[in-house]
């Protein structure tokens, strides 16, 4: 288990282990997620860092009109 001192300021300092793990470097940015009383930290990524997470191999690229219409063709009017 690693521990770290919070300052009078609210900061604290990540253990070294835990800035590797997490493949910290200076001026990264991280995420904290809340879950029932405990917190995870992440490294926040850049969206662009998502750029074909999507990609299946084989798979034909689909443009927004042709999402917009599957989301359309798709679509239930919740009152039905």
């Amino acid at each position: 288990m690693r521990e770290s001192t919070v300052t009078t300021k609210g900061q604290t300092t990540l253990p070294k282990d835990v800035r590797k793990v997490l493949g910290l470097q200076p001026g990264d940015k991280l995420r904290y997620i809340l879950l029932d009383g405990e917190v995870r930290i992440l490294r926040a990524r850049p969206v662009l860092d998502l750029e074909g997470a999507l990609k299946r191999p084989g798979q034909k690229t689909v443009t927004l009109e042709e999402m917009d219409e599957a989301i359309a063709a798709g679509a239930v009017d919740p009152k039905q």
